[in-house]
């Protein structure tokens, strides 16, 4: 059937949606998203959008997949999980999508879970916590490295660094507490001890009480597990206090708004990240290389606004979407799902993937890297 061609749509908090503006000769392949562009997670979705948008744009203009065009429908759900799980269910019952990339947050992503699973609707998730594919779900998928990869690997930098004793502080939110618990189950393992263990809410706007306790329990360092503004006021307060203790960010922070947040105070603070936010450091050898540079510069490029992790997610997950439905030769469900389990050797901006029945990220501990702020700058910890 011809497929007529619609106005681009535009609602905060509603909808977004990419228009469908050639005639093909076959239905377009729907890929659905739900994303947080606007509100407090708004620094996830709002690149995840972009670089779906730039991605279907391209791919279409380069003759679409599997000869038929791509058609994205995304929803805003403003970081709210009961908004995800409305719009989840709207692309699934009334937009019937053959497949969904998104859920920019942990909360939003589970809430959708369980309908994907029903429905039988490949679903790849742009966020964070391991829970999303432990235990793996037949039909769910995810694209970042998961917050208790992030606790091994600063961990396995502290030791590095002679640090046996280490405070964690922590936010309320679903990708905080899911760290929090991934970190204080396997510090022992890395031979480090937690001997504080701080909170605070996602409005508090001042953490010094808890960093002075963290300053007197005999720490060596400080890691702050969370995401969204809480970890710049915990930097910030971190230099007021003069702590002497090195201080540890999430990959929940891996963008350069961090450091613009976090001002001066920033400085010397580590994190994990993916080869994105390095990508001119990386040796000329290095297989992600030549992924990571072309989408931060077709990126930066459209959009005039510098690339974050965020994005790459975004761009991991259409892209194994895409190689999947080739791989099938079809966008029937149950094949693109088969084919992205069966996902090996991708390389993408988060780094090379290997699926497995038993794994649904395929990502292991060398897709991170070590990151140091340095002079405002992202360097590698060589």
């Amino acid at each position: 059937m011809t497929v007529p061609c619609r106005a681009r749509r535009w609602a905060l908090a509603t909808m977004l949606a990419l228009p469908l503006c050639a005639a093909w000769a076959e239905e377009p392949i729907r890929v659905g998203a739900f994303l947080s562009v606007t509100g407090p997670a708004a620094f996830l979705g709002d690149p995840e959008l972009k670089t779906l948008e730039m991605l279907v744009d391209k791919l279409n203009a380069d003759g679409g997949v599997l000869g038929r065009k791509l058609q994205l429908i995304a929803y805003d759900d403003a970081g709210d999980a009961e908004k995800a799980r409305t719009f989840a269910k709207r692309l699934l019952e009334q937009d019937k999508v053959d497949l969904i990339v998104g859920g920019s947050t942990t909360g939003t992503t589970m809430a959708a879970v369980p309908l994907a699973e029903q429905a039988g609707v490949p679903f790849v998730s742009l966020a964070g916590a391991v829970v999303i594919v432990e235990p793996v779900k037949r039909w769910v998928f995810k694209t970042p490295h998961t917050d208790r990869m992030a606790c091994d690997k600063i961990f396995v930098d502290m030791k590095a660094r002679g640090f046996t004793r280490a405070a964690l502080i922590s936010g309320g939110g679903g990708f905080d507490k899911s760290m929090r618990g991934e970190c204080l189950k396997v510090a022992g393992n890395h031979g480090v001890q937690i001997v504080a263990d701080e909170t605070y809410g996602a409005a508090d706007n001042d953490m010094t009480a808890q960093l002075t306790k963290i300053r007197g329990s005999g720490a060596q360092a400080v890691l702050n597990a969370g995401f969204g503004q809480g970890p710049a006021i915990v930097t910030r307060n971190h230099r007021q206090l003069g702590l002497a203790q090195p201080l540890y960010q999430s990959h929940g922070v891996a963008s350069k708004e961090y450091i613009k947040l976090s001002g001066d105070a920033a400085e010397g603070v580590r994190l994990p990240a993916a080869a994105l936010l390095v990508a001119n450091l990386l040796p000329a050898g290095d297989p992600q290389k030549p992924v990571v540079t072309a989408y931060r510069d077709a990126y930066e490029t459209r959009y005039k606004s510098e690339v974050s992790t965020f994005g790459g997610h975004a761009y991991d997950g259409l892209m194994l979407a895409v190689q999947a439905l080739k791989t099938a030769g079809s966008a029937d469900k149950a094949k693109a799902r088969d084919a992205l389990e069966a996902t090996r050797g991708y390389v993408g901006t988060g780094g090379i993937v290997n699926m497995s029945a038993n794994d649904h990220m395929g990502l292991d501990l060398s897709a991170f890297r070590m990151l140091e702020v340095r002079n405002g700058q992202w360097t590698l910890v060589r």
